[in-house]
């Protein structure tokens, strides 16, 4: 168990994305400032109308962006090895809680699975016309770099940050990306239609 400090957010941090912060509140300044100088990390952990949850990110500054006169900070930060709260602790300005690591099982995805969500993934860019960042197909967490690349919705993130079995996520985000392939062309469809439409009514 180690102790950590804690950054909750209306955001989820998947291990290897990046992601911008700004630092404005007096205690995060501190809890980044303390980061820097040590080259340590800290807990971004999902909290929102529901509550925190319990399995986070830990999180590196990897840039600071700008610094501004009043403290505030502009920074980016990579999501690294996932852990779990075990209780809260005392004595900081900001939060903090002893921490254990999220292990996976030993469960590995049949290539079939991974090709099949390379495969969307690079669907999914051609359909929304956008030069798409691939990652490496032999990469361990496959399923983090393709969900940190799509934006599937801070709830959704979650869940997979839960799940510790990169089989079960690489299910999941085959799936996601399905779906959004599929909603996709349909607004695409609906969209084509109704300019066909309108276009008709203007001509009578």
């Amino acid at each position: 168990m180690t102790e950590l400090g804690l950054f909750p957010l209306e955001t989820v941090l998947l291990p290897l994305e990046r992601i911008p912060l700004h630092i404005f509140e007096l205690r995060y300044q501190e809890l980044i400032g303390e980061c820097l100088h040590e080259r340590s990390e800290f807990g971004l952990l999902l909290e929102d109308d529901k509550g925190a949850r319990n399995i986070g990110t830990r999180a590196k500054v990897v840039e600071v962006l700008e610094r501004f006169d009043d403290g505030r900070l502009n920074i980016v930060v990579e999501g690294g090895e996932r852990f779990r709260v075990l209780r809260e602790t005392e004595g900081r300005p900001f939060r903090t809680a002893e921490v254990e690591a999220v292990v996976d099982d030993e469960a590995v995805p049949e290539p079939a699975l991974r090709r099949r969500a390379l495969e969307l993934y690079r669907g999914l860019g051609q359909i929304a016309e956008i030069e798409i960042d691939e990652p490496t197909p032999d990469a361990a967490d496959l399923s983090f770099e393709l969900a940190a690349r799509v934006d599937f919705g801070a709830q959704r993130k979650q869940d997979l940050l839960e799940l510790r079995s990169e089989r079960e996520r690489l299910r999941v985000v085959t799936s996601l990306l399905e779906r959004a392939s599929e909603a996709i062309t349909v607004e695409r469809a609906v969209a084509e239609a109704a300019a066909r439409n309108g276009h008709g009514l203007r001509r009578a």
